[in-house]
């Protein structure tokens, strides 16, 4: 696993932070796909309170 502590001598170039960034994100997806197998009743009232939050937003 590499080293997860920012090194000071050596910034991290914008290609190696969207890289990381893509990792995360594709974790982050894995994980709620796999709370949402688990636990299906949560899972769809998250998705019914998203739709109501979608639906009352005001532009």
């Amino acid at each position: 696993m590499p080293d997860t502590q920012p090194n000071d001598d050596v910034p991290e170039t914008a290609a190696q932070r969207r890289a990381r960034r893509a990792q995360f994100l594709r974790d982050l997806m894995e994980a709620r796909e796999l709370r949402d197998r688990v636990q299906p009743r949560r899972a769809r009232a998250a998705r019914m309170r998203q739709q109501m939050r979608m639906r009352t937003f005001r532009w």
